[in-house]
């Protein structure tokens, strides 16, 4: 696969002793080891990150010595942490590629249960910046796996092994070293531990009246991204409602040019051609699907980028899955959205959450990266199509799992909606420039269905095998929700 989702966040580092992994053990309560200090709180604050580097394992160790360096089998035995419930990797140079296979175990906070092995998607550079954009050049980039969902824990164990030698054979010191060929492992390993801190307050009823100025109590960073949806909610609303096409028509649509709006029905056939005058027709856009803001979900607007960033329009939604597992109830999706975006900010180095929309189990749709739900935001979710695009990430993995019906009528609501503020069939192609990738290069022009699969631009598994089999349904769903026979 080629996706992130409140308050100020603390990066902990703590350097620990490593012992061999051990490679098999029941899913069942046992006895903590006796392992180092945890790692100490920064703040009182809610909502936090541990970052732990990495130690040789196995006999990596014997190999090796305690210096990852060339080691092909990295990690950390089972301790003790702070509470944690979302996991990933990052490493320091966001153009290398982990090539090989990450595992984690967990510890459950309620009963001291340890998990089965799970597996980690080393796969997470599609996701992410354009080359040669500002966000995508940032100094701060790392590389990163996908992120894990893995619920309230407080213990953990990784492994991280390098595939094979292209001949087959096992890494050792010397093929490492020999004609400056590479580690087998990315340098500089680190295992991310995210504690999406506490559910936000639940806001007061406001009056039924629009609030024309944003209440002293938000932070300037909190009424900037607030005030991008003040025509829709009022400042600091949880939840932007849902409303009829006609509540959009006056001031958010955004009219394509004429040869544009002939096509999509903006305008009669004929117009500027000496044809007779005709009313238009009405915008083919679907009712506004309910939408839960960023206030809703609990985003820290401390920790992103100020300002925000737009393309010229959105032509174009592409579909993905978070790749975060898909053991979580609609109740934590709050929770699971404030992981992934701190690991897309203070983890892998990104200017906020990288999909514009995310999509729970339950059909839920919450606002994502800041800037308008009804604007064109530039987002980092579709490495080399992010401009003039929009990204839609499904929280869960739909490689093998097939996706609720209610996600996908979620999808087919939102871009029914969005595509239809731009003047874009849902069941229509749509042509997009590569900003580079690894299926088209760039500067090419690329033909996409207007709701598209991650897979179509980027060679990768996401949005899963599953999702992506859904996307026909979600494009003909769409299309009826504008009024398109």
């Amino acid at each position: 696969m080629r996706a992130s989702l409140a308050s100020s966040i603390a990066v902990a580092c703590a350097a620990a002793l490593a012992l061999p992994v051990t490679l098999a053990a029941p899913a069942t309560a046992t006895a903590r080891p006796a392992a180092a200090a945890l790692p100490p709180a920064q703040d009182e604050l809610p909502g936090s990150t541990q970052s732990l580097p990495l130690r040789p394992l196995g006999t990596s160790v014997r190999s090796y010595g305690a210096d990852p360096g060339a080691a092909p089998e990295q990690g950390l035995a089972r301790r003790d942490v702070r509470p944690f419930s979302l996991v990933g990797v990052v490493w320091d140079d966001p153009t290398a590629v982990l090539r090989g296979t990450v595992q984690v175990r967990t510890r459950s906070a309620a009963d001291d249960v340890w998990s089965p092995w799970q597996d980690v998607e080393t796969h997470n550079a599609e996701h992410g910046a354009d080359p040669g954009t500002a966000e995508g050049a940032a100094g701060g980039l790392r590389g990163s796996t996908a992120p894990l969902w893995v619920g309230d824990s407080d213990g953990v164990e990784i492994r991280v092994r390098a595939e094979a030698a292209e001949d087959g054979s096992p890494h050792s010191p010397e093929r490492a070293g020999r004609d400056g060929a590479a580690p087998p492992l990315p340098a500089g390993l680190r295992l991310e531990l995210v504690d999406p801190g506490e559910e936000p307050a639940a806001a007061a009823p406001g009056p039924a009246t629009r609030v024309m100025a944003p209440p002293a109590a938000l932070t300037a960073a909190e009424a900037a991204a607030t005030s991008a949806n003040s025509q829709l909610a009022p400042y600091g609303a949880a939840e932007i409602p849902a409303a009829l096409p006609t509540a959009e028509r006056d001031e958010n649509l955004v009219v394509p040019a004429q040869s544009d709006a002939v096509q999509a029905g903006l305008a009669p056939a004929g117009a500027g051609q000496g044809a007779a005058p005709q009313a238009p027709k009405q915008p083919y856009i679907g009712p506004r699907p309910k939408i839960i803001t960023r206030s809703g979900w609990g985003a820290d607007e401390s920790i992103r980028e100020k300002g925000f960033v737009y393309t010229s329009t959105i032509k174009a939604a592409f579909v993905h899955h978070s790749a975060t597992g898909n053991n979580y109830t609609c109740g934590q999706a709050p929770s699971v959205l404030r992981s992934i975006y701190r690991y897309h900010v203070k983890s892998s180095g990104w200017r906020d959450f990288g999909y514009n929309f995310a999509v729970d189990k339950c059909g839920n749709i919450y606002e994502g990266r800041a800037g308008g739900v009804t604007k064109p935001v530039l987002g980092a979710h579709t490495l080399g199509f992010n401009t003039n695009s929009m990204g839609i990430a499904v929280l869960g993995t739909f490689t093998s799992t097939n996706p609720p019906a209610a996600v996908v009528t979620a999808v087919a609501r939102l871009t029914a909606w969005k595509l239809g503020l731009h003047g874009v069939n849902p069941a229509g192609n749509q042509t997009l420039v590569s900003g580079g990738g690894n299926l088209y290069a760039k500067g090419r022009k690329v033909s996409f269905h207007a709701i598209a699969g991650h897979r179509d631009g980027f060679a990768t598994e996401c949005p899963g095998g599953r999702l992506y089999g859904k996307l026909g349904t979600a494009r003909a769903s769409s299309a009826k929700y504008q009024g398109r026979s």
